[in-house]
């Protein structure tokens, strides 16, 4: 008989919950994974996603391939033809019990349901395990047994609980038997061929090397470097985290790791801070599933009359919206499949608040170019700009993107890089090449709104649904 990992949003042997369950068996162990490509398209995963995880794939393949753990790739287009799939190679391989790490989308939840009562319809056990977060999903919760809607009491009782149960890392299993040959995906679904070059290093190795590296030479910094974006002050770990080579108990145990060995501590916590916003998106998805079906967390900010997108959701799309800070952050997105955090929130906030189009949009379109486009956080970040989010930015907060600029990229350093039309205008005319009548440099467009008239508009809509 045999035990199955089906290997999802987990590409990594150590730290896998539903890896170390099926090892513990004396029975054979097989892996899979299972290829969806129409789904990852209705789920707007970029190309760049794609081709990093593909690689991750076969670089688990290979690991596992060496611990006697043969790794098959299925086919499927959509999640329900994969039930179908995922049956077939089980009668094959004489199939007696299936583990996996949860997923919390809506879809990935009714696959996983159906699945389940199709196992226990045929006599194949299923094991499901709560792997994304560091403490369990839906384990945070308040005195009255209720989820956490605002971040900081949700972060108090998650610090809380990591003290008081000190979570642990589980190895990777050790070899059962001599190795196998390992199976790849040779060739990437055409849709997503076209991709940046990667962005960071492929394989488990690599992503414990880059965590080992932040936390011991960057992480002290964290806190005062990480709003730059023209210098190296993040992590860069989130492709790795997003798509599961490392885990969120990982990196936590690491950061804490370095603090004990005197790492600067107030650098190290502030990031440990960003561990734990992403659990607390991860439990928003699961206890309010419509976020992952295309609606607001505030339902009275379904009403909004957003803007009807055309040129100006091009412009910004492309980064020519005459904001330089703005145009510099979506042409990095373009061409690099990946967005510096304080980027993120300035651009989200352009669309949204001065251009007025629907976050929806915003969100879709991150998800189509981002490497590590992860749903929960990407949905959060994305709500919490347009302020129709949990914990969201009151709506009358709106981020003037020149002063941000001014702020976070002082001299110009990043605008340079990305909008090479500017690269000769001085520290203070390229925030906002136009002001004042400016000349503006040749085949660099002007504003395309004007950024404290469209700040009243979008406060003014919003303040129209509390009458």
């Amino acid at each position: 008989m045999t035990q199955l990992v089906w290997f999802r949003n987990d590409l990594r042997v150590a730290d896998n919950p539903a890896l170390t369950a099926a090892c513990k068996s004396d029975d054979e162990v097989r892996a899979c994974f299972i290829i969806t490509p129409e789904q990852w398209q209705e789920h707007s995963w970029s190309p760049a996603r794609v081709q990093f995880v593909t690689a991750h794939a076969n670089a688990l393949s290979e690991e596992l391939a060496r611990l006697g753990i043969k790794l098959s790739f299925i086919h499927a287009d959509r999640f329900e033809d994969s039930i179908g799939k995922l049956e077939s190679h089980c009668s094959e391989h004489g199939v007696k019990a299936l583990h996996f790490n949860e997923e919390y989308g809506v879809n990935e939840r009714k696959r996983d349901k159906a699945i389940k009562h199709r196992f226990d319809d045929i006599g194949i056990t299923v094991r499901k395990y709560r792997d994304q977060t560091v403490a369990p999903v839906g384990e945070i919760l308040t005195q009255q047994s209720e989820p956490y809607s605002v971040f900081t009491p949700f972060s108090r009782r998650w610090r809380s609980w990591i003290e008081e149960t000190h979570p642990g890392l589980l190895p990777a299993p050790k070899a059962r038997g001599g190795a196998v040959s390992p199976a790849r995906i040779d060739t990437v679904p055409k849709a997503f061929r076209d991709a940046p070059d990667p962005l960071v290093s492929t394989g488990e190795k690599a992503a414990h090397d880059q965590l080992e590296r932040f936390v011991e030479e960057y992480g002290g910094a964290y806190k005062e470097k990480r709003d730059f974006p023209a210098i190296d002050g993040t992590s860069q770990l989130s492709p790795y985290l997003a798509n599961g080579i490392l885990s969120g108990r990982q990196c936590l145990i690491a950061a804490k790791q370095a603090q004990a060995m005197g790492g600067n501590e107030e650098g190290l916590a502030t990031w440990i801070n960003e561990i734990a916003w992403r659990d607390f998106y991860i439990n928003i998805l699961y206890h309010y599933p419509r976020v992952s079906m295309h609606r607001a967390f505030k339902p009275e900010t379904e009403a909004l009359a957003w803007n009807t997108p055309g040129d100006t959701f091009e412009a910004w799309k492309t980064g020519n919206t005459g904001v330089p800070i703005v145009d510099a952050a979506m042409r990095q997105l373009n061409q690099t499949g990946w967005m510096h955090n304080r980027l993120r929130m300035i651009t989200a906030m352009y669309l949204t608040k001065n251009l007025f189009i629907d976050w929806r949009l915003g969100e879709d379109y991150f998800m189509s170019r981002l490497v590590d486009g992860f749903l929960a956080s990407n949905n959060g970040g994305w709500q919490w700009s347009a302020s129709t989010g949990t914990d969201a930015a009151p709506y009358f907060r709106v981020f003037n993107p020149v002063t941000q600029s001014e702020r976070f990229d002082s001299n110009g350093e990043f605008i340079r890089e990305w909008v090479p039309e500017l690269a000769k205008l001085d520290n203070k005319r390229i925030h906002d090449p136009g002001a004042k009548s400016g000349v503006i440099p040749k085949g660099y467009p002007r504003q395309i709104v004007d950024l404290k008239e469209s700040r009243k508009e979008a406060i003014a809509r919003f303040q129209a649904l509390k009458n």
